[in-house]
């Protein structure tokens, strides 16, 4: 295992494992990935771990002066990398990294230091962008420290309000993703604020029906169950407490969030009270797509790009 894997281990060891499974899959010839806008020191050194961890090759993917000078604070070394030179307004690296993915010159983008808005609107373009067959939506992979495996959130980032069609397409990438890192029959828990089914609160009548579409077929191999309570979806005790009896709890490998305010709140609070970490994708796209933010650790960065590896349709 190389030094930048150990560096990594000791913290979220289910983060590092992800690491591991995509530098075996890219083996000797590790796909490109367009960092966009990478200028600032937390891009490049991101970038830098990406490279020497083995799972990728990033293309940074900006103006080269400020890329030069974000790698001088950071103490990167820029020549280590191609640079593909874009105007200094982060919308036109934005949609410089989009045309490399739509031109097939890159396999995944990372968002650098541009904000979220401005990388997903090239994205999201109706004549240039990335729109896939599937709707766009976002999933976390949380290590924690009191869970026994990874755990998936979604959608905690893209989708604000979804309806039961949107539930369902976000159910889709996410099945498929968990399917492509070796889940061959994922728990998903359709989580609502409670355990049976009221009119009154729509999340467990979208529960219901998504149950029916499992049942019907809809995700072959997964076994789908709502609405949950967060506690009977975690915690077997829970569950058993409650006389509810489940194939899915204190085991769940995905949970669907009735809404984004939901998932915001408790994937942070996962985090930042729970000691977990996550890497994250953005999924329904013709590539993946690695949206960070300046709080998140080097680690989840990385393992992020390792999702987009084993997400990646190349393989």
């Amino acid at each position: 295992m190389s030094s930048e894997l150990i560096g990594m281990q000791n913290s979220h060891p289910r983060l590092t494992q992800l690491v591991v499974q995509a530098r075996e899959r890219a083996g000797s010839n590790p796909l490109a990935i367009a960092l966009a806008y990478p200028c600032d020191a937390l891009a490049l050194h991101a970038a830098q771990r990406i490279l020497r961890s083995g799972i990728a090759r990033p293309l940074l993917v900006g103006p080269p002066d400020l890329i030069q000078r974000a790698g001088d604070e950071a103490e990167v070394d820029v020549r280590d990398f191609e640079i593909v030179a874009s105007q200094r307004i982060p919308s036109d690296a934005a949609l410089s990294a989009v045309k490399l993915a739509r031109q097939g010159a890159v396999s995944a983008l990372m968002k650098g230091s541009l904000h979220t808005d401005e990388l997903m609107a090239a994205v999201v373009n109706k004549d240039a962008g990335l729109r896939g067959e599937t709707r766009i939506s976002h999933v976390f992979m949380f290590d924690l420290p009191r869970y026994p495996k990874l755990l998936a959130l979604a959608d905690c980032v893209v989708n604000i309000a979804p309806d039961l069609m949107t539930k369902r397409q976000i159910l889709d990438n996410a099945i498929a993703l968990l399917q492509k890192l070796g889940i061959s029959a994922p728990k998903v828990a359709i989580v609502a604020a409670l355990e049976t089914v009221n009119a009154a609160i729509p999340a467990t009548l979208d529960a219901q029906a998504l149950v029916n579409m499992a049942r019907e077929g809809a995700w072959p191999g997964a076994i789908v169950e709502g609405p949950c309570g967060f506690d009977n979806a975690i915690s077997i005790q829970a569950a058993r407490i409650k006389k509810i009896d489940s194939q899915v709890a204190g085991d769940v490998d995905l949970m669907l969030m009735p809404d984004l305010n939901a998932g915001n709140m408790l994937y942070k609070s996962f985090n930042y009270v729970g000691g977990g970490d996550s890497a994250g994708l953005v999924l329904g796209a013709t590539v993946p797509i690695v949206l960070t933010s300046r709080s998140d650790s080097l680690q989840s960065r990385v393992a992020s790009v390792a999702m987009a590896v084993l997400a990646s349709p190349r393989f």
